[in-house]
């Protein structure tokens, strides 16, 4: 049975077909049998035209609707009592409710109270009957009409809420979407950070420390092999570094232990690197030192390793640096500063390596300057908060 409901289903037309040649039989029999002789062809002309009604009722409700009145209409002038044609009228009440536009439902639901009214006036012949029972009949009549309205309208209100439901799932799955977007467009901007920041620091040491080993490969045995130890263990920092940063790409279960994050405490290992490689660098530190966060105590010593790098790279020759971190009530301040000659134009590689400092401070609610000093060299300022601020009202 629910196989043959559901075949029925995807074949309307079938259904309504089979409903109007039912109604066209009935409604010729009902001719034939009023009127043995000649048929009524008015009577004929309204039972076929509302037949045709009833079969196009589900695909163009709004012109059947139309359709119908003019029927009824004409009925009325040309004196045709209602027969069986008029049981397809709640049809026609029910698809404009469920499936027309708002001004042919209401149009439906008029025409479905004034069309039995209009009725009883145009051919009630029984005078015995007092107003009450003329009332009940006519109320009797409007029954089928307005509850093939309600549920046409509640077909049509389950309709729009599905169709809101589908549109809500439809706008959640792409806002979904869009956050995966976003959150894998941040991690790869966050992965590009610190592989900019290890990749440039140990590649610039490795270089410096590789044109000194060949300057001194003749003359100097010693420093050559000193310097070709620093390259070493410089690499293997940086495979280190990058092991690390590749593991948070394993997929959970995958992973083992990893090698921590850098913070202040490994700044002395990282300026030592980089007096090592040739740049002469103190580190000052002022105030009461805290715990920091990790992710607060790894931008710190990125900015410290990127403005380093940039220090080496376009400081000249015979530039100085100084590193000082201050420990100022709930923020950290940290200044780089050099000596040298500073970058020459912003296209000269420092543009990478500045918007990186610049995200990692602004992740954490911090402010980042950077700009040439008054007395020569190039500053770094940072400013950033030992904990999360949290904003009152």
């Amino acid at each position: 049975m629910h196989h043959l409901y559901a075949w029925l289903r995807r074949r309307p037309l079938l259904v309504d077909g089979a409903w109007a040649l039912l109604l066209l039989m009935f409604g010729l029999f009902e001719v034939i049998i009023d009127q043995p002789g000649t048929p009524d062809v008015p009577h004929l002309i309204a039972l076929s035209a509302m037949s045709v009604v009833l079969l196009i009722r589900r695909r163009n409700p709004t012109p059947a609707l139309v359709l119908t009145i003019v029927i009824g209409v004409f009925q009325l002038f040309d004196d045709i009592p209602p027969g069986a044609e008029a049981l397809a009228m709640p049809a026609i009440a029910y698809s404009a409710a469920a499936y027309s536009p708002r001004w042919a439902s209401r149009t439906a639901l008029v025409g479905g109270v004034l069309a039995p009214i209009a009725a009883v006036v145009r051919w009630w012949d029984e005078p015995d009957v007092g107003v009450t029972g003329v009332t009940l009949f006519t109320l009797l009549l409007m029954g089928p009409f307005v509850i093939a309205w309600v549920l046409g309208d509640s077909v049509r209100t389950r309709r729009a809420y599905y169709a809101e439901l589908e549109d809500r799932a439809d706008r959640l799955e792409r806002e979904r979407d869009q956050q995966a977007q976003i959150a894998a467009a941040s991690e790869r901007a966050r992965i590009a950070r610190e592989l900019h920041d290890v990749v440039a620091h140990n590649v610039s040491v490795m270089v410096v420390q590789a044109d000194g080993a060949a300057y001194a490969l003749d003359s100097a045995p010693e420093l050559t092999r000193e310097a070709l130890g620093t390259i070493s263990a410089t690499g293997r920092e940086a495979l280190a570094e990058m092991r690390r940063l590749l593991g948070v790409l394993r997929s959970q279960g995958e992973g083992g232990a990893y090698v921590p994050q850098p913070g202040v405490e490994q700044l002395e290992d990282l300026l030592d690197r980089v007096r090592n490689a040739g740049l002469p660098v103190d580190l000052k530190v002022e105030g009461v030192p805290v715990e920091l966060p990790q992710g607060v105590a790894l931008t710190v010593y990125r900015i410290v390793q990127e403005a380093l790098t940039n220090t080496r790279k376009h400081g000249g020759p015979n530039v100085t640096a100084l590193v000082n971190l201050r420990y100022v009530g709930e923020d950290v301040e940290l200044d780089v500063g050099d000596d040298g000659r500073g970058a020459a134009a912003p296209g000269d590689g420092m543009g990478h390596g500045l918007v990186g400092m610049s995200e990692r401070v602004a992740l954490f609610g911090g402010c980042l300057e950077t700009g040439p000093r008054p007395g020569g060299g190039w500053r770094v300022h940072a400013r950033l908060p030992v904990r999360p601020r949290v904003d009152g009202p």
